[in-house]
């Protein structure tokens, strides 16, 4: 199985670094030679759809541009963000943690209002950020927390593309989300996306909401058995970002446009 290459401080970024430092990645590699030259069908479409479940969830998700959270996400065993971010605010900060065979990159970002810095082994020199042009990057391949975007996995976005939710209790739900529409968001590029196939377009997820009404957590089954699981904390938090001081940005070099594809 290959995990997926993922965008918001993700494995696209990683892979960006590695390449970059001289490191092998193999998880951010061309599509698996070994899987079926056939992608699976898509999931039949669920005949249980629910507005008042899709309102709710809609709802919920959209309070994650009204405050400050903290974002918790995993992908399979070798990928880890975090991040603080203030929606109002235009700003957050990020750190992500991807790990491969003999390798283990963590890789940190800080996002205020348009401007994205990243401190990424092997590019950034100690002290110092690296100050990206996101209009330089395919729309799959960021790194940390994109301008314009309220969170690493675009939860909105995400949640909008679904036709079938329905309650599974009193505050969780489930349906189905069209990776193909949302190409950039939850984490996955395009090259990924395309590598799923019909699957892409039915792709199974679970939320939760807090008592509040707010957004608790959202499970992705992802095709070719990964699972994406963000969690949504601590709202309200305070986030500590500002811009580092000119003396400490340096423009990112070429080599990191090459190797995210821009």
């Amino acid at each position: 199985m290959r995990t997926p290459r993922l965008a918001g401080l993700g494995l696209a970024a990683a892979a960006a670094a590695l390449a970059v430092a001289g490191c092998a990645n193999s998880s951010t590699a061309t599509p698996d030679s070994s899987a079926p030259a056939s992608a699976p069908a898509a999931p039949a479409p669920s005949t249980s759809a629910d507005p008042a479940a899709a309102q709710a969830l809609a709802g919920a998700t959209a309070k994650l541009g009204t405050t400050s959270f903290k974002m918790t996400l995993t992908a399979g065993a070798g990928f880890n963000l975090t991040a603080l971010i203030d929606a109002p605010g235009s700003k957050g900060t990020a750190e992500l943690t991807a790990e491969g065979t003999n390798t283990k990159l963590t890789v940190k970002s800080l996002l205020i209002g348009e401007d994205l810095y990243a401190q990424i082994p092997g590019i950034t020199k100690d002290g110092t950020w690296t100050h990206l042009d996101m209009t330089r990057l395919p729309e799959g391949a960021n790194v940390g927390l994109r301008p314009g975007r309220i969170d690493p996995v675009d939860t909105a976005n995400l949640i909008s593309t679904n036709t079938d939710v329905h309650a599974t209790g009193p505050s969780s739900y489930a349906g189905t989300v069209d990776l193909t529409k949302a190409t950039g968001v939850a984490g996955l590029d395009k090259v990924t996306i395309e590598g799923y196939g019909p699957a892409a377009q039915r792709v199974p997820f679970t939320a939760g909401v807090d008592e509040q009404g707010r957004l608790s957590v959202l499970t992705l089954q992802l095709p070719q058995s990964t699972t994406l699981e963000a969690l949504y904390t601590d709202y309200g938090t305070t986030v500590t970002a500002e811009r580092p001081p000119t003396a400490q940005i340096v423009e990112a070099p070429e080599d990191v446009y090459r190797a995210l594809g821009g």
